[in-house]
């Protein structure tokens, strides 16, 4: 299988400390892609440095919704300029996250947004993380959208099927991760089913999320191959023909990682 893991924290514990050794894992399990996603603005130049290293992995800058109240000086501004760096391919990861509340929620939604404009000035993808925040999130999306068209995701996605509807509309991708192989996922089974094959991503938002048979263990790149062969078997289809589809969406919707 040729692989593309859209989503995954190489600089976090648990892999940092074994990178060279985590990123062989991956290529030897096919996964000729990796989106190193960036949370904070402190981890924007080691997340960079190592897609400067790899020529198989780039970088995002972004501020994650948890992280949103310690960061009130990054601005679509400063988004944009370090986005211009040719190994940056996206935006984020950002969003709205009303599970934990970890920042208050209108700088949560402001974050948001100057992401979102960042994305819309330079049409780099939007990485968006969404949790118990369907209504605000389809909101500001529509919102936003009607300002002028951006591209984006929507990683590990675990929302309803009518958000589902409502970002497949908007345009963007929906990126699934190791939680669809949890017993306790039909929902997201059951959406992840039916999604239109030419918007589907796979992730492992690795270190957290490993799927089946791994679950339990510190997740990375490499296991993103078992969630295709999951993903596949769910949704009728040829493992080896999902993981060649969903890499070439990934390089279609980051296209910056065409060179």
């Amino acid at each position: 299988m040729r692989l593309a893991d859209s989503h995954c924290h190489l600089n976090y514990k648990g892999l940092a400390e074994a990178q060279p050794e985590v990123l062989a894992r991956a290529r030897a399990s096919g996964v000729e892609a990796m989106l190193n996603i960036a949370t904070r603005e402190s981890e924007w130049d080691d997340v960079l440095a190592v897609a400067e290293r790899e020529a198989d992995v780039w970088a995002t800058v972004g501020i994650h919704p948890h992280e949103a109240d310690q960061h009130p000086d990054v601005d679509t501004a400063k988004l944009v300029d370090r986005a211009r760096h040719p190994r940056v391919v996206g935006i984020g990861e950002t969003g709205l996250d009303y599970y934990y509340d970890h920042s208050d929620r209108d700088r949560q939604r402001a974050s948001f947004r100057s992401h979102i404009a960042a994305s819309r000035a330079l049409q780099l993808p939007i990485v968006i993380h969404t949790r118990d925040a369907e209504d605000d999130t389809a909101a500001i999306l529509r919102e936003e959208m009607g300002k002028g068209a951006f591209p984006g995701v929507i990683h590990c996605f675990t929302a309803s099927a009518a958000f589902a509807d409502i970002a497949l509309d908007l345009g963007l991708y929906i990126s699934i991760s190791g939680i669809v192989t949890f017993k306790n996922a039909k929902d997201l089974q059951d959406t992840a089913a039916r999604l239109p094959l030419d918007r589907l991503l796979i992730e492992t938002d690795a270190p957290f999320l490993a799927p089946v048979p791994h679950r339990g263990k510190t997740g990375e790149p490499a296991f993103v191959a078992d969630t295709c062969r999951f993903l596949a078997e769910l949704r009728g289809e040829k493992a080896e023909d999902l993981a060649e589809v969903t890499r070439q969406n990934f390089h279609t919707l980051f296209n910056k990682t065409r060179g």
